[in-house]
């Protein structure tokens, strides 16, 4: 019995030597991984935050109305009594503003936003170090809302470029900027997506494959670089989603291969020059069901729905209900990183399109042009309610109209003021408020220049006639 007390007790006395031990053993395995990170986030924002600048700009505006909220009610009273037509005197004033910048080379050059610098009149540039520099616009993009400007000094702390290409969903990143005027500010998070197309920039037909985050991205952070645990920058932090103005988890970053892309041209020649193809999408891209109709095993892939007559694509030989999986051996995803693929080419430049064609997979190659040479096509009026383009010979001849007359009526939205009075596709707008438009330009020149209404002269096949239309 004493025998059986005795082993009993040294298995207690085991478990209680043995095996206590071990839980504080595994926490401090986890406190020693947790610190290691920690001193990895501690190093990166050392070695980034002297090259992460402050950003200051000045630009003069004209306004209607110098007396800030509360004035329309004045300009109503004043348009009762003097009419419709009366606009007050307009008044210059000074619009300032604040973001991110982070210097790319020993001698002044920096990155940031066009949103930021590119309609600046002055910019100023504070370093981490208190000393302050008068900036110059290099250039900017609106496309890609890039900006580059520079500073005229020597031996600058620089920020590495990294590959924003090889960026994995779940990696550790982090921002460094200057939201709310907080200089030096650094957050950490993951990326939560990439090849996000958001719409920010809609109104300069922009390009945008963003990096989204949840790293703390604020006002004031536009700009700033975001980093990868080896300090390089993957990407250019530039807008957030938000319902109140600030932070919700949701913030977006320019890949820095496309803000590399645009540096190098703006570097070279002050401007950029997108690569372009001639081909139109569908609609509502390749959806499942197409896919499976055109036998593939999923939707991944730009589905060509036009082809230009004379463009690249037309020459290389590409048609309609073409799919494109790859361009130069990289996958495409979908349509808008078919459109960012070609746009960072550069004109000139010989590339190789798999593509899938009734049923099997084919190479295609095809010498891409530039895009300041291919016309303007299918712009939408969303005032009007219409969509035009420039009529080219083809067009001209399909149509029976005089090439370099008018510009073609291509699409007109159901319930909208066009559709109301009766215009239709394949007419042909010869002028707006009696000035002669032929190009797609010209005519978005006269309609801007409109106020309430605008005046059309139209051709069809068989009558020409006025339209007088309401604007939205």
């Amino acid at each position: 019995m004493k025998q059986a007390f005795k082993v009993g007790l040294w298995l207690i006395v085991t478990v209680m030597f043995v095996g206590i031990p071990a839980t504080p053993l595994y926490a401090e395995d986890g406190l020693q991984t947790l610190r290691q990170t920690s001193k990895a986030f501690t190093s990166v924002a050392q070695k980034a935050i002297p090259a992460v600048v402050s950003v200051y700009v000045e630009r003069t505006v004209e306004v209607r109305n110098p007396y800030g909220y509360g004035s329309p009610f004045e300009d109503e009273f004043f348009q009762r009594f003097f009419g419709p037509r009366f606009q007050r005197p307009s008044e210059k004033q000074v619009q300032r503003g604040q973001g991110s910048g982070f210097i790319i080379s020993p001698d002044g050059y920096i990155l940031t936003n066009n949103h930021v610098a590119g309609q600046s009149d002055k910019i100023m540039v504070m370093l981490n170090d208190g000393r302050e520099f008068e900036a110059k616009l290099i250039g900017a993009d609106p496309k890609s809302d890039v900006a580059l400007i520079k500073v005229d000094a020597e031996s600058l702390p620089v920020i590495e470029l990294g590959d924003s290409d090889t960026l994995e969903i779940g990696e550790w990143v982090i921002a460094v900027g200057n939201p709310f005027r907080l200089a030096q500010t650094v957050t950490v998070g993951v990326v939560s997506a990439k090849g996000r197309a958001v719409g920010i920039l809609e109104d300069a037909e922009g390009y945008e494959d963003f990096i989204q985050t949840d790293a703390a991205i604020n006002p004031g952070n536009s700009g700033g670089p975001l980093l990868n645990l080896d300090g390089k920058a993957v990407g250019m932090n530039t807008a957030i989603y938000s319902q109140s103005g600030g932070y919700m988890g949701i913030g977006f970053a320019i890949p820095i291969n496309m803000a590399k892309f645009i540096k190098e041209q703006l570097v070279d020649s002050g401007k950029v020059e997108r690569g372009y193809l001639g081909v139109g999408p569908n609609r509502f891209g390749l959806t499942p069901e197409l896919a499976r109709e055109f036998g593939l095993e999923n939707n991944h892939g730009a589905l060509i729905a036009s082809v230009l007559p004379g463009s690249p694509a037309e020459k290389a030989g590409l048609r309609p209900e073409d799919v494109v999986l790859e361009f130069d051996g990289k996958e495409v995803r979908d349509w808008n990183s078919f459109r960012n693929a070609v746009g960072m080419t550069r004109p000139g430049t010989t590339v190789n399109l798999l593509v899938w064609r009734d049923g099997k997979k084919m190479t295609v190659k095809v010498k891409i042009g530039a895009l300041e040479d291919a016309p303007q096509v299918a712009v939408t009026e969303t005032r009007l309610g219409i969509q035009v383009q420039e009529l080219d010979e083809r067009m001209a001849r399909e149509f029976g109209y005089k090439p370099g007359s008018g510009v073609l009526v291509a699409e007109v939205e159901a319930n909208s003021s066009a559709s109301e009075a009766g215009i239709q596709p394949g007419m042909l707008i010869l002028s707006v408020n009696r000035k002669p438009v032929s190009t797609v330009k010209e005519f978005n020149d006269a309609i801007s220049k409109a106020s309430d209404k605008v005046l059309l002269r139209i051709q069809t096949e068989y009558y020409t006639q006025y339209v007088l239309l309401p604007m939205k």
